[in-house]
């Protein structure tokens, strides 16, 4: 027993940010009624795929979900919705607050329609907001949140992340957000709204150390954590490579100057405490990087580890998929889609009592269940057959 297995989830949304969200929910149990409009999710073809409509990129967010398509300009199709959201647990949308209210399934309507929905909207930003019902995506987000803000403090230039870094971030805050909404509904029997704005989320996660000394009033410094701020924080160079090292505890760097031949640097003062080593974190990044030059990354990494001192290769992407702790605990597992043949699903970072997070459900193609799902809600295939228009 999963622990959403049973909860009904309609999933109106696009993209990465919405639908990493609601995959989360299907991992854990949900049944996830993934609601597209005619031509499904633009993702469908973003990427290399086997067949249309069935892209890498779409596959990568869409497991454990059913697919239904409908045409929400056409009334028939806004009635079955409403049919939907009367069985429904969650009710989860990444639409623009103005154009969701233009459909007629604001948070207001959805509420009166079935008191006991949770009504996740997921917005770019805060609705009352001088940016509210502004479109949103990743490259946007990563600039204004400060993230690529944090690449102009370290190196003069501004820098995206090369990863859709806002996008799952915020994903990851939402189903948080989500799941703590079912239990306050378990709690109380009553439905709610929740509301998770990518930009704020961001905000939040760029300046969870990066307020710094701003964090008091008045500051005691201005922004920037110097830590990671500095020019020295990068892997470091080996005599064959790169390798990433991190002695934090007062205790791991007396064990890394002594590897180094370097013992008495653990008394120099600059270096001797964890305030004195931020204090002076560029001299210490550089000294460290002239030191690990000396050896191979191999010899390093056996001697730091045995030291118990935090370590690891610098994997290129294909590196991933040849990693032995990886490969040992299972976490790329092989899949059979029925239509898309031979696959690879990534494991979660979960396990319940030792079990790894079931893939239920293939990712669907478009509309795959949409007679399934209707039939379900109480309608005749006549009806159907107008619903679908296929």
């Amino acid at each position: 027993m999963l622990p959403l297995a049973g909860m009904r989830v309609l999933d109106l949304t696009t993209v990465i940010f919405g639908p990493y969200t609601t995959q989360m929910l299907g991992d854990f149990g949900a049944d996830v009624i993934k609601i597209e409009p005619p031509g499904g999710d633009m993702t469908r073809d973003i990427g290399f795929g086997r067949n249309p409509g069935m892209s890498s990129l779409y596959l990568g967010c869409n497991r454990n979900k059913r697919s239904i398509v409908l045409d929400l300009k056409r009334d028939n199709a806004k009635q079955a919705l409403w049919r939907l959201i009367d069985g429904a647990d969650l009710f989860v949308h990444n639409v623009r607050p103005q154009k969701i209210a233009g459909l007629g399934f604001d948070p207001d309507a959805v509420l009166k329609r079935n008191p006991q929905i949770i009504y996740g909207s997921l917005h770019g930003y805060r609705e009352e907001g001088p940016y509210g019902g502004m479109p949103a995506y990743d490259d946007v987000i990563q600039g204004q949140s400060g993230v690529a803000g944090t690449f102009e403090a370290r190196d003069g230039a501004p820098v995206l992340v090369p990863t859709i870094v806002a996008d799952k971030t915020a994903a990851l805050l939402a189903s948080t957000g989500l799941m703590a909404a079912v239990v306050q509904r378990l709690r109380t029997g009553k439905g709610l709204y929740l509301e998770t704005a990518m930009f704020e989320g961001l905000v939040g996660y760029t300046l969870l150390e990066h307020q710094h000394g701003a964090i008091f009033d008045p500051p005691l410094t201005g922004y920037g954590y110097p830590r990671v701020l500095s020019p020295g924080r990068r892997p470091y160079a080996t005599a064959d490579g790169h390798i990433c090292m991190l002695a934090y505890t007062d205790r791991q760097w007396r064990k890394f100057w002594a590897l180094a031949g370097r013992p008495e640097m653990a008394d120099d003062e600059r270096f001797s405490s964890m305030n004195a080593r931020s204090m002076n974190i560029d001299a210490l990044y550089e000294i460290v990087g002239e030191i690990l030059t000396a050896r191979p990354s191999a010899e390093w990494l056996k001697d730091l580890g045995t030291a118990e001192i935090p370590c690891g290769p610098v994997n290129r992407l294909e590196d991933l998929r040849v990693d032995p702790h990886l490969n040992e605990t299972g976490f790329f597992r092989p899949y059979t889609h029925p239509t898309e043949g031979e696959m690879e699903a990534l494991d979660t970072a979960f396990r319940i009592d030792g079990e790894a997070l079931p893939v239920r459900a293939h990712q669907p193609n478009a509309g795959e269940h949409s007679r399934e799902i209707l039939l379900e809600a109480g309608f005749s295939e006549a009806e159907i057959g107008d619903i679908v228009q296929e």
